[in-house]
């Protein structure tokens, strides 16, 4: 299978790693071509220079009076501003720096005054938390209106404090109507969390339009890979619930007998918290506000849309989507190959052609059961992907079926490690330790 690459689709922004060199198993390195966004996100350059101009002045946030203290304190508080401006919080809404997305619907989890009611198709993090207040399993149905009537009924069934959805899958990348649901929950009592770990890098969110009343995501999704997570949300709920941590920094006054909490979003940010991971996330949310929403859409629809063609080109390869009349899908493209582990296919574009793509059960284990599958592999689209990675990865995959692998990555249960001429970090391991790839 040969194609044309097409050059007229650039990298929208710069990203760490766009020049990594790396090795093949056949000899020689090559330039790394990124399909695992959706995992983690390259820092962007403007989040790289963010964090260098802050390092200087880093500091204890709020307990200082000293010059980089002052500094330190102004920088994370203004983060809370740009994730608001990012996300179009409405002025009832409040910021809540967490470590990443699991960790702020842990919080969000602790707080909520009632049942919650979820899909089956929900990445582990937007599944798992609910179950210590009550969680109601949805089964989604073959298509999004049929699911939709599924939420309404069980919403309508009995009261539940809480509609907890995925913004974009992370597995197949598609989406839900969220003002719509948004809408539904209200109108039947409860709130609408959204899980925005996947659908925050590609889309422009506005809580205030959509009506969404609480919504997470992590920054090393978010191109700002520095420990940080946001929950944004209403703070009657917040201010209502014990702190998520109990320490310092969450507290107006303590006794030896009674502690007197502070309100959102200090009540839950106890110990010292992330300013370079705060920074780092606030420098990302401005810099994709200042992309184009348009342009940011049409780029990766173009590059989705050719993967998906160039893929579903070749023989063997299934597709995988949860909805037969999904509206919209972000860049993220999942499939398995006819006679392949998913894992021998991760391993051998990686040896063989320098490319890195996700494989597995995504931590969706219900919905990867749901297809029938025990593994799969993903492809996911970022700011720094170009056409030529698009040809690059199709030509690949298209390789394999037509030749084989080079090498027996079922003999090596799907592991290859670079020569340690090739590694560019070293580091002493214990004896009969398993080797790592940088040392």
């Amino acid at each position: 299978m040969t194609t044309a690459v097409d050059n007229t689709c650039a990298a929208l922004a710069r990203v760490s790693g766009d020049d990594l060199r790396v090795p093949l198993v056949q000899g020689g390195t090559t330039t790394y071509a990124n399909f695992d966004y959706a995992a983690s996100a390259p820092a962007l350059a403007q989040v790289i220079d963010r964090v260098q101009q802050l390092l200087p002045f880093y500091a204890s946030v709020h307990r200082g009076a000293g010059y980089a203290s002052r500094i330190s304190t102004e920088c994370y508080e203004a983060a809370r501003g740009s994730v608001t401006r990012f996300l179009d919080a409405a002025d009832d809404q409040v910021v809540v720096f967490t470590r990443n997305t699991t960790d702020s619907l842990n919080l969000l989890a602790s707080c909520v005054p009632g049942e919650t009611v979820v899909l089956d198709i929900e990445h582990h993090a937007n599944f798992l938390p609910w179950a210590r207040n009550g969680r109601r399993v949805v089964a989604a149905a073959d298509t999004v209106e049929e699911t939709i009537g599924t939420l309404v009924a069980e919403l309508c069934s009995r009261p539940a404090a809480l509609l907890a959805v995925t913004g974009a899958s992370n597995v197949t990348g598609e989406v839900l109507p969220l003002e719509r649901l948004a809408t539904i929950a209200h109108q039947c009592g409860a709130r609408i969390l959204v899980d925005a770990a996947q659908l925050a890098p590609h889309r422009r969110i506005s809580l205030r339009e959509t009506g969404i009343d609480y919504l997470a995501f992590s920054g090393h999704k978010l191109y700002a890979p520095f420990g940080a997570g946001v929950l944004v949300g209403h703070r009657d709920w917040l201010d209502a619930a014990q702190p998520y941590l109990a320490g310092g920094g969450a507290v107006r006054e303590v006794s030896t007998t009674a502690a007197e909490w502070a309100p959102a979003p200090q009540r839950h940010e106890a110990g010292s918290p992330n300013v370079l991971g705060a920074a780092a996330l606030a420098a990302a949310c401005d810099a994709l506000c200042a992309i184009d929403a348009e342009t940011l859409a049409a780029h990766e629809h173009r590059l989705a849309d050719r993967l998906r063609d160039g893929l579903a080109a070749i023989p063997g390869v299934r597709l995988l989507s949860i909805w037969t009349d999904s509206p919209d899908t972000v860049g993220i493209v999942a499939f398995t190959l006819d006679g392949f582990v998913p894992g021998h296919v991760a391993a051998y574009l990686s040896a063989e052609h320098g490319i890195g793509v996700r494989d597995g059960r995504f931590c969706a284990h219900p919905l990867l059961t749901r297809l029938g599958l025990d593994g799969a592999l993903r492809a996911s689209i970022g700011l720094g992907t170009t056409s030529a990675d698009v040809e690059r990865l199709v030509e690949a995959v298209a390789t394999l079926v037509r030749t084989g692998p080079a090498w027996d990555y079922a003999a090596t249960n799907g592991l290859w490690n670079p020569t340690p001429e090739t590694r560019p970090f070293t580091s002493a391991a214990p004896t009969g330790a398993a080797p790592c790839l940088l040392g």
